[in-house]
């Protein structure tokens, strides 16, 4: 079996490459700001669309009028037009499901367009050295080999002046891990991060609020220093290395987390999130836990595994009893679920689990009801 992964290594380059990356990432930025400012022009003039094939075959006429686009490879400059596709996209998907702000595609201001991607060409890999065509060579770490068929290569500047190249690769063998026949539910919490149906619960870390004091440091020094000036740019390095090591710690720990999971159970039923989040506002606590970006993470690994992770509806499943199905109601400070009908009494995240298990193992029985979702 095979399936797609994206492998991601930091790099080295000497001065006269990164300073020809900046370069490539300033034209890209400004090519993404003109092709918005002409798709607004063309629907507020003359309520035409301007479609994304219509940009690209503009291309030779703008390498014509500014010669310096022509150092910039042509898939490269594709992507970048592809890109502000995909951002109208998302925009109209957004308005269309009518869930929450619908996020209109904005202009790209300065340090914020941070990568640009190659295809099948302009670029050649040899041994540990990435080279691409009018840029420079860049010396990867390599901390774990490549798979598959190269598809796309994504180079990227990270905030705190960090670069990273990831390859996006096709039929990269998957790695089944032997089979437990086991089941498991999962239910998060601020309390715990998540909760199994076995009864194990996993603490919440709480990166942010652990890192809160520092930040709010470093940021109240950055909103002292004068705009534009050297000590002001010193100061917002330090404020985003804050911020990625909060989210590297986070990062980590959903990944062990999620290897955990798939190490020992064959069958994963978690809440489906996209659901949840359309009618529950997320506070500090909640995007401190980043439960979203952990259930990616346990779809990918689960993959890997070939593992099967199903999602369930989330309503109600902390309100009904796990053992006879009565909906006991209780708010967020009950953390006992204590049943009038059967007398079953244990935590309520522990129930909640139970709950998202059975629903889950009910769904994969009757998989053309829940489309997306694998059968075993």
């Amino acid at each position: 079996m095979q399936g797609k992964k994206s492998f991601k290594y930091q790099t080295q380059a000497n001065s006269q490459t990164i300073d020809q990356a900046e370069r490539w990432l300033f034209l890209c930025r400004n090519l993404y700001n003109a092709a918005l400012e002409q798709r607004l022009t063309a629907w507020k003039g003359h309520h035409r669309s301007v479609s994304a094939n219509d940009q690209k075959n503009e291309l030779p006429e703008i390498k014509q009028a500014f010669s310096e686009y022509k150092e910039v490879g042509s898939q490269v400059l594709q992507d970048v037009l592809e890109r502000l596709d995909r951002a109208f996209a998302g925009f109209f998907r957004r308005v269309r499901n009518g869930n929450g702000k619908a996020g209109f595609p904005r202009f790209k201001g300065r340090n914020r367009y941070d990568s640009f991607t190659l295809k099948q060409a302009g670029w050649k890999l040899d041994g540990r050295y990435l080279t691409i065509r009018n840029l420079g060579k860049f010396k990867l770490r390599l901390s774990r080999p490549i798979e598959g068929d190269i598809k796309t290569v994504t180079v990227r500047r990270t905030s705190t002046g960090k670069w990273f190249v990831t390859f996006s690769c096709d039929d990269v063998p998957l790695k089944p891990q032997p089979p437990t026949d086991k089941a498991v539910g999962i239910d998060v919490g601020l309390e715990s991060f998540l909760t199994t149906s076995d009864g194990m619960k996993i603490g919440n870390p709480r990166f942010f609020k652990r890192s809160r004091a520092i930040l709010v440091m470093r940021q109240q020094r950055l909103s002292r220093r004068v705009k534009g000036s050297h000590r002001r740019a010193k100061a917002r390095v330090l404020v985003a290395k804050a911020h990625e090591k909060i989210y590297n710690q986070r990062r980590d720990f959903h990944f062990k987390v999620a290897n955990q999971l798939v190490r020992f159970y064959d069958t994963i039923c978690i809440e489906k999130m996209d659901a949840w989040n359309s009618t529950t506002p997320l506070n500090r606590s909640m995007r401190d836990a980043a439960w979203f970006g952990f259930f990616d993470i346990l779809r990918w690994k689960a993959e890997e595994a070939a593992r099967t992770v199903i999602e369930v509806p989330p309503r109600d499943t902390s309100q009904l009893c796990s053992q006879c199905g009565t909906r006991v109601p209780k708010d967020f400070s009950v953390r006992i679920h204590s049943c009038p009908s059967c007398g079953l009494s244990i935590d309520r995240d522990v129930n909640a689990a139970l709950n998202i298990k059975r629903l889950g193992q009910s769904l994969r029985d009757t998989p053309a009801q829940v489309p997306g979702i694998p059968a075993l």
